[in-house]
């Protein structure tokens, strides 16, 4: 089982997969959640923010391992799935921003087209469930700038690419779920 979680800044879509593991973990004592972070500290507030979110992970999810990932997403989850084990993939919208927008000076070593490609065939190969965590940004006004536009552009199309990919969509929106998609 696949699921994109999708929604705005603050919509509650982090916090539903956390509950969603939390239920995991719970529904069996064998069980194992992992969770692939994809934010990188590259400025103080996102430190701050890196560290908010572990602490109250670590409340919320005691039993959640991290593992961060800020590029190769596919070999992460290829590497952590499992049939007892839970991936939280948190989130697709950083992880695309590291391959076409990186901070560093230092040239990606890939392609963000390939690897989008084998992201899609990683989630459509997992051998246990798993849960991507990602921001619905082409519901607001059209950006000014060209190159926000093609991000904006990349983006809705990863997100259209893993939503074929997962049996089931949620979108949240103030906290709450609304369910897009569930053929599973």
């Amino acid at each position: 089982m696949a699921e994109l979680i999708l929604g705005g800044q603050k919509s509650g879509k982090s916090r539903r997969a956390e509950l969603l593991a939390r239920d995991w973990l719970a529904g069996d004592p064998a069980r194992d959640a992992v969770l692939i972070a994809t934010g990188q500290p590259y400025d103080d507030e996102m430190r701050a923010r890196i560290a908010r979110h572990r602490l109250d992970r670590a409340r919320r999810v005691p039993g959640l391992r991290t593992v961060e990932e800020p590029l190769q997403l596919a070999a992460a989850i290829a590497a952590h799935s499992a049939p007892g084990t839970l991936v939280v993939v948190d989130c697709l919208t950083l992880w695309l921003t590291n391959w076409l927008m990186p901070m560093s000076a230092a040239p990606r070593a890939g392609d963000p087209a390939a690897a989008i490609d084998a992201l899609e065939a990683a989630v459509r190969s997992t051998r246990g469930p798993v849960l991507l965590v990602g921001n619905e940004i082409g519901l607001g006004v059209i950006p000014l700038g060209r190159e926000v536009r093609q991000f904006v552009d990349a983006l809705g199309g990863l997100n259209q690419r893993m939503a074929a990919a997962c049996s089931r969509v949620t979108l949240m929106a103030a906290g709450l779920p609304l369910v897009l998609k569930d053929s599973g």
